[in-house]
């Protein structure tokens, strides 16, 4: 890497990330997450399909993710990775609609 400023990591985070879309995105599946590991601890029997709702709203790369073994660590591990995918998927879809296209 050279020393160009668009280059470093924190410029390329905003590129993917900064949008309002990509970021009300990400808040609501940050949202969504906590609901349903703090609905999973109740004491209602259909309290574990909580987690259907954030997988839901991050498929479809926390489908896949979802099949790494584990408990709770593999299934926040999914959601987030399917939405950081997502959200630089709505990010670069609203700056092609704005015509502001990046290099």
């Amino acid at each position: 890497m050279t020393g160009h400023p668009d280059r470093t990591l924190p410029a390329r985070l905003r590129h993917l990330y900064g949008d309002a879309f990509a970021l009300a995105y990400l808040g609501a599946c940050a949202a969504l997450t906590v609901w349903a590991l703090a609905a999973s601890t109740a004491e209602n029997e259909d309290a574990f399909l909580a987690g259907v709702i954030p997988v839901l709203a991050t498929a479809p790369v926390s489908v896949v993710a979802l099949a790494l073994p584990g408990g709770v660590p593999s299934f926040v591990l999914a959601v987030a990775s399917g939405a950081l995918v997502n959200a630089a998927i709505i990010g670069w879809c609203g700056r092609r609609l704005r015509g502001r296209a990046g290099r």
